[in-house]
């Protein structure tokens, strides 16, 4: 999941190292190395925690190396600094959908779509109703 949008840090009084992890981190996610983007991440997590754009880099890595609840955690902390980050609500759904949490999933996507009705989410959250729709069968 990629989404240049989201993908531009926000250098602040934490210096040039925070800025060249920040961007280390984007490289090795698009070079999928998830896991290593994590490490890349910790310092800047540490020293921006208020940065959406950090947890939402940050969510992806673990979405993308398989660390559901972190990435759940991450996806939540970028929608409580950020409320419309449309894209933070659609990969919380996509977290949560793989953590077989659908009634939740549907929630997010829902409102992901009704936010941007792009085609991705309206897939996602076609994918999601269907596995309901299977499951109550």
């Amino acid at each position: 999941m990629t989404n240049a949008s989201h993908s531009n840090p926000h250098p602040d009084d934490k210096g040039p190292g925070t800025f060249e992890s920040f961007r280390r981190a984007e490289t090795l996610l698009s070079q999928r190395r998830p896991l290593d983007a994590v490490q890349a991440l910790l310092p800047v997590l540490a020293a921006q925690p208020d940065d959406a754009s950090v947890h939402l880099l940050a969510g992806r890595a673990f979405l993308d190396s398989a660390q559901l609840r972190r990435a759940e955690a991450a996806f939540t902390r970028v929608l409580e600094i950020d409320p419309s980050d449309h894209y933070a609500r659609f990969a919380l759904g996509k977290a949560l959908q793989r953590q077989g949490r659908l009634v939740e999933s549907l929630a997010q996507l829902r409102m992901a779509a009704a936010m941007d009705p792009r085609p991705e989410y309206q897939e996602a959250l076609g994918e999601v109703r269907a596995r309901i729709a299977l499951d109550s069968d």
